[in-house]
């Protein structure tokens, strides 16, 4: 059966989201609704998307049966605040896509029968190339997981999880676009610097970075073997990686993970 999406906030991870289930060709435009409190944030959700936009969050749950929660986590205490004595609430299921935000903070707002599915997207589905966790609540049914892991797979990679490692996938796919793109422009400065035109330094850095992705993606061999793979004797690439290992490349990147996870615990009143 077709389900009416609704979307409560309707910034850049809800549209690429949104987009993504349209262009999967698993939703029809007039099966997709948005609410925002920014016109701006609302126009361009439409505009990407064509959704049917309702003026307030009442009326998306008049007509949504799966509602994806996705404003900021210091905006969601309102919201829930908001929705929670709305009739029908209890027959809907919730989808969060909100940092740090545990599910029992979204049971105590909206009762502890609520059916939520907490989901940790990142930015790179707005080219449907999202890698999405998603870990469910002790309410929600299996044909609820299969549905949202579904509808995520429509713009990437989708793996359920427990949620006590949610706060570790926030601080790797979910902070770790920006780490990617500033070795992208760390490359290609390094690039320009060495003689190359900006253009084509960014356009072999970007693509450098996500062919080696796909490499270890579909040949499933470890990193670290496939980094061997391009390493010849005395050669560039060694020359290359002792300067990386001089100036602490890993240990950087695993503090950078490691900070931003130990934020989302944070956020999430993990300890």
């Amino acid at each position: 059966m077709t389900k009416i999406i609704g979307f409560i906030g309707a910034g850049q991870m809800a549209t690429a989201l949104a987009a993504g289930f349209l262009k999967s060709g698993t939703l029809k435009r007039m099966e997709l609704y948005a609410s925002d409190v920014s016109r701006a944030a609302a126009e361009r959700f439409l505009t990407a998307t064509g959704a049917v936009f309702c003026d307030t969050n009442t009326e998306l749950l008049q007509n949504a049966e799966v509602v994806f929660l996705a404003v900021k986590p210091q905006q969601m205490p309102d919201v829930l605040d908001g929705i929670s004595g709305e009739p029908g609430i209890k027959e809907k299921l919730f989808v969060t896509i909100a940092a740090g935000l545990p599910i029992r903070f979204f049971e105590e707002k909206l009762g502890l029968s609520a059916r939520i599915i907490r989901v940790m997207p990142n930015t790179p589905g707005l080219v449907g190339e999202a890698a999405s966790a998603l870990t469910p609540s002790k309410n929600a049914k299996d044909a609820d997981i299969q549905l949202v892991r579904s509808l995520l797979e429509t713009v990437g990679l989708a793996e359920q999880i427990p949620e006590k490692l949610m706060d570790a996938v926030t601080g790797l796919s979910g902070s770790g676009p920006a780490f990617a793109y500033m070795m992208v422009e760390a490359m290609s400065d390094a690039g320009v610097k060495m003689g190359l035109p900006r253009a084509t330094a960014v356009q072999f850095a970007a693509q450098t970075l996500k062919g080696a992705a796909e490499m270890v993606l579909k040949t499933g061999d470890h990193p670290a073997v496939l980094k061997d793979r391009v390493m010849s004797p005395a050669g560039t690439t060694i020359a290359g990686v002792s300067a990386l290992e001089d100036r602490g490349f890993r240990a950087a990147v695993m503090a950078a993970v490691e900070a931003a996870t130990r934020r989302s615990q944070e956020l999430s009143g993990a300890k």
